[in-house]
């Protein structure tokens, strides 16, 4: 065992990489539940965003065209959950696993030539100066433009959710959509532009994956971030920064783990690997006496007839 193999100024940027999949993933569903929809589909749609993203992205030889299929992808497949919930009005909980276990399947068939085949690369911005300040430079300064607009989209959730009226509509909508529609608001419509911005967001969350963490494309490579990104927005109280943060914890818990069994730490690889799992199962059951920041009509559905 030897910790003194752990470069923490690596440690710190790569655990950065490894939280933009997850923090695009929460951010998109955080604002689908802000308008009252729980879409339990983020692991399905963030796979079929891996592929499609990976399969353009080669086909191509953009990564930038690979991410806009990788959105439209995973806002394609969350169509699927807008027939079911929306307009046929079957139950969110339900439509979403179904949706997980479609995408599964849908995106191992799509990805059977892709195997094996290296994506090409997108690069990361170096800004002159700033990019070779010592520990600093490496951390923040040295990345892929993907995980700034990570950043950014969280920034601008943010901002839409507390100060424009944009947000103040979406969060009437999941607080009481009885009353919002009583207003005037189309709630139906406003719950279905939440859910295909939250399908874009797991999309491109995926193709992160596959085309910047681990560019390469294997059945199942979201191996769970889908489900810890769904946790992660009630970590958050559906508020955006702290997703941000949790984001970086929960990268963080995945980056040191790896480290540690790179380092030759006497615990068994096997609980190294359930450990972002574990604290995920930990936070939830700590959070979940807190119900009074989840959005009041959160997976309830709405009968316009009301």
């Amino acid at each position: 065992m030897d910790l003194g193999e752990i470069n923490p100024v690596l440690l710190v940027a790569s655990l950065m990489v490894a939280a933009t999949p997850l923090l695009l993933a929460a951010i998109g569903e955080l604002v689908v539940e802000k308008a009252g929809v729980l879409n339990l589909g983020v692991e399905g749609m963030m796979i079929v965003g891996a592929i499609s993203g990976f399969a353009i992205s080669v086909e191509t030889g953009s990564p930038w065209l690979g991410f806009v299929a990788a959105a439209i992808g995973g806002a394609v497949l969350s169509l699927l959950f807008v027939l079911l919930t929306q307009v046929a009005l079957a139950n969110q909980v339900a439509s979403g696993l179904a949706l997980t276990l479609f995408g599964l399947g849908f995106s191992a068939l799509l990805g059977q030539s892709y195997v094996g085949i290296k994506p090409p690369s997108m690069g990361d911005i170096h800004i002159p100066v700033i990019s070779d300040i010592p520990v600093i430079g490496p951390i923040l300064f040295q990345h892929d433009p993907i995980l700034y607009v990570g950043i950014a989209l969280t920034a601008a959730v943010w901002a839409t959710l507390k100060y424009t009226r944009v947000g103040l509509i979406l969060r009437a909508v999941g607080e009481n959509h009885d009353a919002a529609h009583a207003l005037g608001y189309k709630v139906i419509k406003i719950r279905i532009m939440a859910i295909l911005f939250g399908g874009a967001c797991a999309g491109l969350g995926g193709a992160y994956i596959s085309l910047i963490r681990v560019p390469q494309w294997t059945e199942g490579m979201t191996a769970g971030v889908g489900w810890i990104a769904l946790a992660l927005v009630v970590f958050a109280s559906w508020k955006p920064w702290r997703a941000l943060l949790g984001a970086y914890l929960f990268g963080g818990i995945t980056v040191l783990q790896l480290n540690l069994q790179a380092a030759g730490v006497a615990i068994p690889v096997e609980y190294l690997a359930m450990s972002p799992y574990i604290i995920t199962i930990l936070v939830l059951v700590i959070l979940s006496a807190d119900k009074s920041s989840a959005p009041a009509s959160l997976g309830r559905t709405f009968h316009a007839s009301h």
